[in-house]
């Protein structure tokens, strides 16, 4: 796959700016602040509905607008398809597929992928488990839409199991105790939850069992190979059923990648019966997804807190790359390889890994860079060049 236009109205610093591109590497050169990552931030938000750089779609609009536009021309072997999103500051998002009738926006996932490294990443080795969590469920979102529904499912239902037990709370500290109102209600929705967790934990496990080999195999090429990048995910459902002594808990986390979704989901009925009054005390759910933690190990350390600036940076370029051939093995439609976004990343890199990086990007379909001096991009990933200047991208023969 790759991007031949891209066109956007309101967006972040543009007024309104087209953009031509071809296949291979695009090298987007400008100086800092005149607006590089706001495109390639632009063509990210089509492929998971959110920015790698804000969690909320309010700083996306032109300052004083009240709706952002972006349209993308994109090639996928013989086809084309030209996806539009519409930001809005005051109604519900849309989108629109070969400028037919308006749709949901998340009915465009899937159409466009993407892989984008940026140095905000670096929270994805040295930030709190959010980060982490994030980047898994993201793509799993790029790489099946559907799970989309699944994590706004949970979602919901973590806010009102959330909102319920707040209440059972404030009522436990009032004269009236927490009824059997309160419980009866807890009950439904601990099912809610445990089905929704079950779900979103499986496809996780499964995202990351794919994810693991690429990883490793991306940090060796990236370093000297004298430390090994693994990764474990650690579920605050094992936690809770070890802590309260229950028979057949997972003594190793991995073991639940072997669990069934019924399987899972009892764990869950388990571990949310076995957490409740502490639930009830705190007013607010204990155990879930939304709890667990991945966490990423070079050797027998973890990287957070014990890796260099260097390896930290490496192993963020491993996540990101193991993403990229992740999604490149599920493309059973021809030239449906994601486009891969490097978001000025070349400056913060040594000189050594620099070439590595290039040497393993140089050969997908499309790759985007930014960088404030061209003379950051390694003589291996040749490609176009453009100059962005305020408001505008023009090429070096303009």
């Amino acid at each position: 796959m790759f991007l031949e236009h891209l066109s956007l109205t309101d967006f972040r610093s543009y007024e309104h700016i087209d953009l031509a591109l071809k296949p291979g590497v695009t090298v987007l050169v400008g100086s800092n602040g005149l607006g590089k990552t706001n495109l390639v931030e632009s063509i990210g938000y089509l492929s998971t509905l959110s920015s790698h750089r804000v969690s909320a779609d309010g700083p996306l609009l032109r300052f004083g607008t009240e709706r952002a536009l972006i349209r993308a021309q994109l090639v996928r072997g013989e086809q084309k398809v030209m996806v539009e999103v519409e930001i809005n500051a005051s109604r519900a998002n849309r989108a629109r597929i070969n400028r037919a009738n308006p749709i949901r926006a998340r009915d465009v996932l899937g159409i466009c992928r993407t892989v984008i490294f940026a140095p905000e990443d670096l929270a994805l080795v040295k930030g709190d488990p959010s980060s982490r969590r994030r980047f898994l469920d993201e793509l799993l979102v790029v790489l099946l839409p559907k799970h989309a529904a699944t994590r706004s499912e949970y979602d919901r239902v973590l806010k009102q199991r959330n909102a319920l037990l707040k209440s059972a709370r404030a009522a436990h500290f009032s004269r009236n105790g927490v009824g059997e109102g309160h419980l009866s209600t807890l009950d439904v929705w601990d099912q809610h939850m445990a089905d929704a967790a079950a779900k979103l934990l499986e496809a996780r496990l499964d995202l990351l069992n794919r994810l693991r080999p690429h990883m490793s195999e991306a940090y060796a090429q990236l370093t000297d190979g004298s430390k090994l990048l693994r990764a474990v995910y650690r579920s605050s459902l094992d936690a809770e059923l070890d802590d309260a002594g229950l028979p057949g808990t997972a003594v190793e986390p991995e073991d639940l990648s072997l669990s069934s979704l019924d399987e899972l989901r009892e764990k869950y009925v388990a571990a949310l019966a076995a957490s409740r009054t502490r639930e009830l005390e705190r007013g607010m759910s204990l155990v879930g997804p939304h709890r667990d933690e991945l966490e990423l190990l070079l050797g027998a350390a973890p990287a957070r807190g014990y890796a260099s600036h260097g390896e930290s940076w490496s192993v963020a370029l491993a996540l990101r790359l193991a993403s990229f051939h992740v999604l490149g093995e599920d493309d059973h439609i021809a030239g449906n390889q994601p486009i891969l976004i490097l978001d000025d990343v070349f400056a913060e890199l040594d000189t050594q890994r620099r070439r590595k990086l290039a040497a393993m990007v140089a050969t997908a379909e499309q790759v985007l860079v930014t960088a404030a001096v061209g003379e950051d991009i390694p003589a291996e990933l040749v490609g176009a060049q453009l100059q962005v200047i305020p408001g505008a991208v023009v090429s070096h023969a303009d």
